[in-house]
């Protein structure tokens, strides 16, 4: 079928992208894995502390009931695997699955010394272990805190935001925990938390962070030949109608370029934008992420 639809004479090309993506999924999901029950063992739970989403859930229920931690990773997890199959697809929850089984037996089975008692640095660096875990098993197409996928279903049937239901569980959770466990211990897992969605933010987003630039100007072939070769980047020219004022009579065919470039460089080029035409209009907006192109590869794709 890919191969029909693609027009590929090369079979071997497509099993060769397909096994190479499988082992760089692989190597994410175990060094997610790893390092989220150093985060877990080393950190969090000699001292008490917890975090936000599914993960949270089950540290607190392993301070609030008998029931064994990584017992409690997989039966909060489940009911979120099985949704990931019906909201993403099966392959995503088979993934999943295999992820939070063996961080279940990691949790369970080794041995990591209690690396400080300092509670600041217990909340700081248990979440930046824990969330470069979450963050590198998402690298690798799985889950072993299974909020999102709860939330992503959430915000198909109702007005809230992936990111506002994700919000409203932490505060109930930490909340909870204030309650039946204490206001301090709350607080701290709250900053634990911080520091975890930072580090996913980070290890899933990259330090690069890409913007795209709409750019219109009456001196657009100028612009384009200066994006192309001083800065070295791709540009695509659109085709827009003016809408209002005078230029739109005058030039109601107009240009809009568009490019993909980093935060880093945005400054240079709007300081080029405005050597060419200090009137030019630019649009900036953050894009998630990009493909191919002449924009260069992130360090961990």
């Amino acid at each position: 079928m890919v191969k029909r639809l693609l027009k590929i004479q090369d079979n071997s090309i497509v099993k060769r992208i397909t096994i190479w993506r499988q082992i760089k999924d692989g190597l994410f999901i175990a060094i997610g894995v790893v390092m989220a029950s150093i985060g877990l063992k080393g950190f969090l739970l000699p001292n008490g502390f917890f975090d936000g989403g599914a993960m949270g859930m089950s540290l607190l229920l392993d301070m609030l009931t008998p029931v064994n931690l990584s017992v409690l990773i997989i039966l909060v997890n489940l009911p979120f695997i099985l949704l990931g199959a019906k909201q993403v697809s099966v392959p995503f929850a088979i993934k999943s699955t295999l992820a939070i089984f063996a961080l279940a037996l990691l949790v369970h089975y080794i041995e990591v010394p209690a690396i400080t008692a300092d509670k600041l640095l217990i909340a700081v660096f248990g979440g930046f272990f824990l969330g470069s875990g979450i963050g590198f098993a998402i690298r690798g197409g799985a889950v072993i805190d299974g909020t999102e996928v709860l939330a992503i279903s959430v915000s198909r049937k109702s007005s809230l935001t992936v990111g506002d239901f994700i919000t409203v569980f932490n505060v109930c959770l930490f909340i909870i925990a204030a309650i039946f466990v204490d206001i301090e211990t709350a607080m701290y897992s709250m900053l634990t938390y911080f520091s975890a969605s930072k580090t996913v933010d980070f290890i899933i987003n990259g330090v690069e962070e890409y913007l795209g630039v709409m750019i219109m100007s009456s001196y657009n072939e100028e612009i384009k030949q200066m994006i192309s070769f001083d800065l070295g980047r791709g540009v695509t020219v659109l085709k827009s109608d003016g809408g209002y004022g005078d230029k739109a009579k005058e030039l109601p065919d107009r240009k809009v370029l568009f490019c993909v470039i980093t935060r880093l460089e945005v400054t240079k080029m709007l300081v080029e934008i405005e050597k060419i035409d200090s009137k030019a209009f630019v649009i900036q907006y953050p894009i998630k992420d990009t493909k191919g192109g002449m924009i260069k590869k992130r360090p961990l794709h």
